[in-house]
Formats: structure tokens, C-alpha cells, sequence
């Protein structure tokens, strides 16, 4: 009893006072390292999809050609460019010799002129250059085209029996040379109707254009059209037939006024395809015959080849 009321002894058990730190595991925010990588990352994506986009806008011919810019296999190709000797080999990268830096640039001196080759920034339209005779002989033929249709206008003028067809004849400029037109009417015809026969006026007016072009040099294309109308049984005639059979018997008439057989580059007939009066299929001066006299072009005389289509300007032929 008396221990039990001692004054600096209890009966209760102590108080236990459990004190938890927290430590942070990595010393506050994360850094921005992500940022950096996931930036790299799009960039990366987007390059890609850049470059399958121009795989898909680009033919097969022009992907070799960038692939071929970007690794020359030509050894002239690597030797010429910039920096092929040294730090640019003495020369500027956007020298006109080497590679293309503006639209009027084609290329290395070494793709455009063959390793051996001689020649210039003249080549070809010096005083002996090829486009220069081409436009030269150009220019020739459409001051021939307007002497030619002004004399046959004359011609018809003076001659009674041709003088009624004027309103059926018209000269033409063309991208190809000069078009004379043989035009029929509601009340006159170049042709019996239905038929490749030549009227007596017709075959005097094609025979006199064959005497006023015989002497020229040009090649001839000579095209036939009809209307739309048809025949009954177009297994037995048709357009088609009909407006061939008339180039052919124009070709016929020329020949027999002195025109040589080896002046005549292309007969043929259109049918109703080619319509004049193109809201009005029906119309009879759908019915016609085009005579062109075609552009002369330069000769390759090695090869006795013809080059191709000439630089050709508007001509101002009589109409």
C-alpha cells in the first residue's frame, strides 16, 4: 500500500511518441530532358512523312534524277563540280558551270556538254545554228504563203468561170503552215452530191491551186469533211468513206496540174468530226476540203531525217 502511493512512482505505462520523416526520393520536379527527345522525335516523324509525300507525288523518272543528283555517278560529273579540288576548287557554288542555283540554270557543265565536245553558249542558233535556219526557213515559207494566196486570188479575179467561187475559198493560218479551204454551200457544191466527183468549177479552181503551188517545196496534207448527214446502208458508203475518197480525188486534181507525187505527206478524211459550223452539224458548209501547205523543216543530212516541229509564228496570209 504504501509503494503504491508513493509520490514519484504510477501505475501507468509511458507514453511512446513515434516520429515518421519523409525523405523525397528525387530532390523535387522532374528535369526537361523529355522535351528535348520528344521534340527530336517529331522532327524525325515528320521528315518521314515528308518523304513518303514525295515518293507518292513523284514518277519513277524524276526519283532517279534526284537520286542521281544527290550521288553522281558520272566520274566528269564529280571531277567538274564545285569542291571537287579543294575547298570548291577555286570556284563559286553558284557558278553558272556548276550546281543549278536559279530557274535558268540546267545543270553541271559536265551533263550538258559531253566529255570531248566542242561548243559554246551559241551552239545552235549562231549564224550556221540549227534553230537559227529553222526560223529563218520559217519565215521564208510564210512570205511565200501570203505571195501564193494573193496571186491565187488574183488569178480568180481575172478568170470568169473561177471569179463566182471566191466566197468558197479561204486561206487559213495555222500552227502547221497555211489552209486553203475549199468551202461548199446551201446552193453550190464542190462535189456531186454524195459522190467524189468534181464539179467543172471545182476541178478548173484545184487545178489552177495546183499550177500556183507546183513550184514550191512545201509538203501537202490534204483533209477531207462532209456534214453529219447520213446514208441509208452505211456498210455501202459512209462519211468516212466519202470524205477520204474526196481528199483522195483533190490529190488527184493537184497532181494533174503539176504538183509531184512525192510533195503529198498525208490524205485523209475526217467524216463529220470536225465540224465548221459546230452548233449546226447539218450545215452544208461542213462540207470541205483543206488543202495545207505545211512548214518546210531543217534536214539532218546524215541521216536525210527530218528534225522536229520548227518555231513557227503567226502567218498574215490573205483571206
Amino acid at each position: 500500500m504504501a509503494a503504491a502511493r508513493a509520490p514519484h512512482g504510477s501505475n501507468q505505462p509511458p507514453k511512446i511518441i513515434v516520429k515518421k520523416i519523409f525523405v523525397e526520393g528525387h530532390g523535387g520536379h522532374h528535369g526537361g530532358a523529355w522535351k528535348v527527345a520528344y521534340a527530336d522525335f517529331v522532327t524525325a516523324m515528320m521528315a518521314f512523312f515528308l518523304l513518303l509525300w514525295l515518293l507518292g507525288a513523284t514518277t519513277e523518272k524524276q526519283r532517279k534524277a534526284l537520286a542521281d543528283y544527290f550521288a553522281p555517278t558520272l566520274i566528269d560529273f564529280k571531277q567538274n563540280s564545285a569542291g571537287s579540288n579543294g575547298l570548291l576548287g577555286g570556284d563559286a557554288i553558284n557558278s553558272r558551270d556548276n550546281y543549278p542555283t536559279k530557274a535558268a540554270q540546267t545543270g553541271t557543265r559536265s551533263m550538258t556538254i559531253p566529255a570531248g565536245a566542242t561548243g559554246g553558249n551559241d551552239v545552235g542558233t549562231g549564224q550556221k545554228g540549227t534553230l537559227k535556219d529553222q526560223r529563218a526557213l520559217t519565215a521564208q515559207d510564210q512570205k511565200n504563203f501570203s505571195e501564193t494566196a494573193k496571186a491565187i486570188q488574183s488569178k480568180m479575179r481575172t478568170h470568169q468561170q473561177l471569179a463566182k467561187l471566191a466566197k468558197h475559198i479561204r486561206f487559213v493560218a495555222t500552227r502547221d503552215g497555211m489552209r486553203i479551204d475549199l468551202l461548199d454551200d446551201a446552193n453550190y457544191s464542190m462535189f456531186d452530191l454524195g459522190t467524189t466527183a468534181l464539179v467543172p468549177d471545182a476541178s478548173t479552181l484545184i487545178g489552177m491551186i495546183g499550177e500556183s503551188i507546183a513550184g514550191m517545196e512545201n509538203p501537202i496534207m490534204i483533209r477531207g469533211h462532209t456534214d453529219s448527214l447520213g446514208y441509208g446502208d452505211p456498210r455501202n458508203m459512209n462519211n468516212w468513206m466519202l470524205s477520204s475518197g474526196r481528199a483522195e480525188a483533190t490529190r488527184r486534181r493537184l497532181f494533174g496540174g503539176g504538183v509531184p507525187e512525192t510533195r503529198f505527206e498525208r490524205i485523209e478524211g475526217v467524216a463529220d468530226r470536225e465540224p465548221l459550223i459546230v452548233e449546226t452539224p447539218t450545215d452544208p458548209r461542213n462540207r470541205r476540203v483543206s488543202i495545207t501547205l505545211l512548214y518546210r523543216r531543217i534536214m539532218d543530212q546524215d541521216k536525210g531525217e527530218r528534225f522536229g516541229r520548227p518555231i513557227r509564228q503567226p502567218v498574215l496570209a490573205a483571206r
